[in-house]
């Protein structure tokens, strides 16, 4: 078993990750600077409140604790907010990650899993997508997102840090054994925001329903949170088993529109959705869906919890407990 680090520990999928870890049985140090992230989150025994740009901070608790691999969760997030102040993204992003890349190289870290993400690829030009797409992100946090990538490529070239970054699709659902799940200020994802109109009353808006999909909403990949988890501690084991740098997708394969979506989750609450029609939002594509069949190869990774409903069943648990 192993020493692993997770930065962003407290946020959404790294809380859930972090508890994986050890269900599996690895000692696992947090590190999250609480700016997002939720210290109820993270067993207090586990959690070390510092930045990730800290990098002097950085290389002496990875030696202290004789880290082996690091997670790295730890990034905005919002396509939004995003366009809107670009540089702190890059100043987060990108200058937290490569500080964490020196901390990591000073303490003689060499194995790294990072959050990538599917809008590294942009609007894509075939569904499913593989991992042979090129690089074409339509926002800043895409853009940051393939920054990283690259400078990891070039780590790993030139100072044998190796590393998989996990380009995922549209993460969703809790892990309710955890108590764990997706609480975002503000909320941007649609199946939280679903769930908090039906409990609140409001209407949420569903943006456009005239593109080229079968009901002429937008067709996303919805990927559990657990079996995203499950997907990481794969990756940390290869690398640290011997194996080679590189990118994976980490989606079903499988797409639901947001109408689907709707459905389901009034199927499962038994409660009708308030919600209204909006214009499309700028550079949604119509469909994006993974073509993960690299890391079911390479690392035989199976999703679980594919449902829908089981997807909403998990989140609505965990929202009706005050959580969204």
């Amino acid at each position: 078993m192993a020493n692993i680090l997770v930065t962003g520990g407290a946020g959404y999928i790294g809380s859930v990750t972090r508890y994986f870890l050890q269900k599996h049985g690895h000692s696992v140090v947090v590190v999250d600077n609480l700016s997002r992230g939720y210290r109820e989150a993270v067993p207090e025994d586990l959690l070390r409140v510092m930045d990730t740009q800290d990098t002097e901070r950085l290389a002496k608790l990875l030696a202290d604790e004789r880290i082996d691999a690091v997670i790295h969760f730890a990034a905005y997030m919002s396509v939004g907010e995003s366009t809107q102040v670009p540089e702190l993204y890059f100043q987060n992003n990108v200058s937290g990650s490569l500080s964490l890349f020196e901390a990591m190289l000073q303490a003689g870290v060499k194995h790294i899993v990072f959050s990538s993400t599917a809008a590294a690829y942009g609007i894509p030009e075939r569904v499913p997508i593989t991992e042979d797409e090129p690089y074409a992100p339509i926002n800043p946090y895409g853009e940051s997102k393939v920054m990283v990538e690259k400078i990891l490529a070039w780590l790993d070239r030139y100072r044998g840090l190796r590393s998989i970054p996990l380009r995922y699709f549209n993460a969703c659902g809790a892990e309710p054994e955890a108590g764990l799940g997706e609480r975002h200020d503000p909320e941007t994802h649609l199946i939280p925001l679903i769930l908090r109109a039906i409990r609140i009353g409001k209407p949420v808006t569903l943006f456009g329903d005239d593109y080229p999909t079968p009901d002429g909403t937008c067709i996303r990949d919805y990927i559990h949170v657990s079996d995203l988890a499950e997907a990481h501690i794969l990756a940390v084991e290869y690398l640290l088993n011997g194996g080679a740098s590189g990118a994976f997708n980490v989606g079903t394969g499988s797409g639901h529109s947001v109408k689907e979506v709707v459905t389901a989750v009034e199927r499962v609450t038994g409660k009708k959705v308030p919600h209204t029609i909006g214009p499309r939002r700028e550079g949604d594509p119509p469909s994006l869906v993974a073509d993960s069949q690299k890391l079911q190869r390479t690392l035989g990774w199976r999703p679980k919890r594919t449902d829908l409903d089981r997807i909403v069943s998990d989140a609505w648990e965990f929202a009706q407990k005050g959580n969204s």
